[in-house]
Order: structure tokens, then C-alpha cells, then sequence
């Protein structure tokens, strides 16, 4: 049986993954509500895997250890780095100070390929934008859930999820509105 594999992406709904320094948004462009917050330590409920570019498990790795106190953290960002993960890289040589990480280096597409076949656990990614949309373009992602966040970024957004992505019909599979106002979407991405 092959893995599930979730592409688990957060947006604002002009499509910006983050902001660029200096902007005044705050963590979630600030709109992060209880109901968010607790569906998002649901998530990190069950046993999974982990899938991260060296990129965002650079910088989520250094959110992590720096030795901020874990009882300010959002519980899911906690169970998060207690969740098995393998890092796709060619340049990290440490896992950074984060429990059970493993990195591996060599082409993502067989990398991941391999992963879904051997893997008894499903495979989520967080962000991980480029390697995401070359996983996606192989065929590999089999959920794309997006948080869409109630905010419009246009001076200050940065990232944008799907720039460069190519053709994809989508199939939506779940959808709910967080805290009444922030949706998530659950697609079936097929290649066009």
C-alpha cells in the first residue's frame, strides 16, 4: 500500500506563504483563533511522517531550538517536533537539535517515491514550497491542504505558494471554516 502524502501549506488569499521583513502582520498575519489552533494539534494527533526541504526545516528547526520556552509555543508546532521526519537536503549535515530527523540527500522524486511505498505511517509536508510544486509536477502529492487566511497581502506578501507551478485540476475533498473566518481546503491535485 503506498502512503498518503499531504502537501500542508498556509496562504493568504492572494496566494503569499509569509510576509517580508519589516511587516507589522505578526505569526498567522495574526487572525489565529482557538478552533484554528486546536484543529491544527488534531492534526499531529495521529502517527505520521514528516517530509521537509532543508529551507523550512532550516528555519522551522531554529524556531524550535532557540531555546524559546515550549509552554509558549502552539501545541501543534510542539507535536510537530516530537513527529518523525526525514529532511530532503544536499547541504544540511545535522538535524539541528530536532528528535527523530533524518536527512537524506539525492532526487526528491525517488526519495519521496520510495517513502510512500515503504512508509506504514501517512506523509505530511509543511510548506516546503519548491519541493512541494516538483512533487506535485511528479505526481507524488496526493492531498493539498491550504489554510487561506483572511487577509490580502499585496505590498507585503512573499513566497507565493504556487508561483511556478504547473497545470492542475483540483478535486476538493474537505473544506471548513476556523474560528469563522479562516478556511481550509483539502484538494486532489491531477496534473493537466
Amino acid at each position: 500500500m503506498t502512503a498518503i502524502y499531504t502537501w500542508d501549506v498556509f496562504s493568504t488569499l492572494d496566494g503569499y506563504g509569509t510576509y517580508t521583513e519589516g511587516a507589522d502582520w505578526g505569526g498567522y498575519w495574526s487572525k489565529q483563533g482557538p478552533e484554528l489552533l486546536e484543529h491544527r494539534a488534531a492534526l499531529f494527533d495521529t502517527e505520521q511522517r514528516m517530509v521537509f526541504g532543508a529551507t523550512t526545516f532550516r528555519e522551522t528547526a531554529q524556531i524550535m531550538s532557540s531555546g524559546i520556552d515550549p509552554n509558549t509555543l502552539d501545541e501543534w508546532n510542539v507535536r510537530t517536533m516530537h513527529t518523525p521526519a526525514t529532511v530532503l537536503s544536499s547541504t544540511l549535515q545535522d538535524t539541528l537539535g530536532w528528535p527523530n530527523a533524518t536527512i537524506v540527500s539525492g532526487d526528491a522524486v525517488e526519495i519521496v517515491t520510495q517513502l510512500k511505498q515503504e512508509s506504514d505511517v501517512p506523509l505530511r509536508s509543511q510548506a516546503s514550497l519548491s519541493l512541494n510544486r516538483a512533487l506535485m509536477a511528479a505526481g507524488l502529492v496526493d492531498r493539498l491542504q491550504v489554510t487561506i487566511f483572511p487577509v490580502i497581502s499585496g505590498r507585503t506578501g512573499a513566497s507565493p505558494i504556487l508561483g511556478g507551478a504547473g497545470d492542475f485540476d483540483l478535486e476538493l475533498l474537505e473544506s471548513r471554516t476556523l474560528d469563522g473566518h479562516t478556511q481550509e481546503l483539502v484538494y486532489r491535485p491531477t496534473p493537466r
